[in-house]
């Protein structure tokens, strides 16, 4: 096994990772997928070697921690013995329904596995930083439009029949768009970006790209073959003619190099569809029942995504029986159990929810980031899943869909690294709340560990009193401003 992994790196089997409760593993099969009994089994290995704990991320990998250097070993063999391959490389995710879906666009698998292979046989995986991330979107029941990536493709309906929609550096709403191409020049332009950002460093990503780099990107799809026109730009400069090597040669453009750059119309001309200007619909909950071609699946929540391992074996086991045929990590923090009928969902919601799942999209613990907290974390200075319960249960109306709490145990922020509506962090003074930030941000006001949840509870009931009809609670929060919600905070 090779050294622990850095904070911040992907922590693979064979390089966990180190946190405050022991070394992390990540587990993404290259199949997509687990059968059923390969998770029972994977389950049992983690009894035997972590704390007994699994858990589903927001973008839907699986996770084990708690770990030694010596367990960890034995539970990448064990996980070598039953058969489970695991991703390495560049992640290229696909949505967790990808291949099944009837409502998908279309299969983006045969376009992810040629992007896996082009990345490798350009060199790319040493070169680019670990969190650097593909995304291939065939569109469908549960798009990954809430994800954020390096670069995105997109499935979309063209004239001519389907086009891929190249975007950089975002979610679906923010990432910048460049291009609808064709799935080979979709693989070639997600190279040549991802060669951009390999000359930037292994720190880079595609938000670094600079806009003369950006307008080559966007031009791409406007080259015509050599053998029809000439390559001429807008501003009447050649592009770069495939006569005189590939199109992932003309775009490998260097900020330190004195090439002739390429006229910003370029993109402009190129017909790249427009952001932000239509109407999104909010991305459907992972969580519920959905319809394939020949069968069902149903979506289960991990609360806070994280369950034991004996809950998850049992819930596995009653899936097992019930005809499941292949369980899927999906984006969300939950699992997707595939080949079921319409009765057998219903049994299987209700065995889960038995033992401790989330079994609707609407309970408010997703709504809620919370990391293990103490005890469980060494690193921890509140105990946030408790205090996550609670607010769950007595705060439920100021957790609408407008808005994300988060309760972190400490300033690292490992659940939800980006900002939230509210934060509790937990530190020395006991338990901080930041508005509108991350964990590492100053909190604007404290109380002990102990009673945050009733400081929270007091925020709720301001916002029954306050809220417009209509409103939603991250608006409404925004009217009462964060001096005043800290202040509520503090004083209730």
């Amino acid at each position: 096994m090779n050294a622990f992994s850095r904070r911040g790196a992907c922590p693979a089997l064979s390089a966990p990772m180190q946190t405050g409760d022991g070394l992390l593993v990540r587990l993404n099969p290259v199949a997509g997928g687990l059968l059923p009994k390969s998770l029972i089994g994977l389950g049992e290995s983690a009894l035997r070697h972590s704390n007994g704990i699994m858990e589903v991320t927001a973008r839907g990998s699986l996770q084990i921690r708690g770990l030694t250097a010596e367990s960890a070993r034995l539970l990448a063999a064990e996980v070598d013995a039953l058969g489970i391959a695991a991703r390495t490389g560049v992640p290229v995710e696909i949505g967790p329904l990808a291949g099944i879906d009837p409502q998908e666009i279309a299969d983006p698998r045969p376009l992810a596995e040629r992007v896996r292979a082009a990345i490798e046989e350009a060199g790319l995986t040493a070169r680019l930083g670990p969190k650097v991330s593909v995304i291939v979107d065939g569109g469908g029941q549960l798009a990954l439009d809430a994800l954020t990536a390096d670069v995105r493709l997109k499935a979309v309906q063209a004239t001519a029949g389907v086009r891929w929609s190249v975007s950089v550096a975002g979610d679906e709403r923010s990432a910048k768009p460049l291009a609808a191409v064709e799935e080979d020049a979709a693989r070639d332009i997600t190279v040549a970006i991802l060669r951009m950002v390999a000359e930037k460093g292994r720190e880079a990503h595609t938000r670094d790209l600079s806009e003369r780099q950006l307008n080559s990107l966007a031009s791409w799809h406007s080259v015509p073959p050599p053998s029809v026109l000439p390559d001429i730009s807008p501003a009447r400069g050649e592009i770069g003619s495939s006569a005189h090597g590939s199109f992932l040669a003309s775009l490998a453009i260097s900020e330190g190099r004195n090439e002739r750059a390429i006229s910003p119309l370029a993109g402009e001309m190129s017909g790249r569809t427009e952001g932000g200007a239509q109407e999104r619909r909010p991305a459907r909950s992972p969580i519920g029942t959905f319809g394939l071609a020949d069968n069902h699946a149903v979506g289960i929540g991990l609360p806070f995504g994280s369950m034991p391992a004996q809950n998850l074996i049992e819930f596995v086991g009653q899936a097992l029986q019930l005809g499941s045929t292949e369980i899927r990590m999906a984006p969300g923090r939950a699992l997707l159990l595939l080949g079921l009928t319409p009765p057998a969902c219903s049994s299987l919601q209700g065995a889960a929810s038995t033992l401790g799942f989330v079994t609707a999209a609407s309970d408010p613990r997703t709504r809620i980031a919370a990391c293990p907290g103490t005890p469980a974390c060494a690193s921890g200075r509140i105990a946030t899943r408790a205090i996550a319960e609670t607010i769950a249960k007595e705060s439920a109306d100021l957790l609408d869909s407008s808005l994300t709490l988060h309760v972190s145990g400490c300033a690292k922020g490992c659940a939800h690294p980006g900002p939230a509506a509210l934060t509790l962090v937990g530190d020395e003074n006991g338990a901080g709340l930041v508005v509108d930030g991350t964990a590492k941000a100053l909190p604007a006001g404290y109380r002990p560990g102990y009673d945050a949840a009733h400081g929270v509870a007091g925020i709720a009931a301001a916002l029954r009193d306050a809220r417009h009809p209509g409103e939603t609670a991250a608006a409404c929060l925004a009217r009462l401003g964060a001096e005043g919600i800290a202040e509520l905070y503090r004083r209730n």
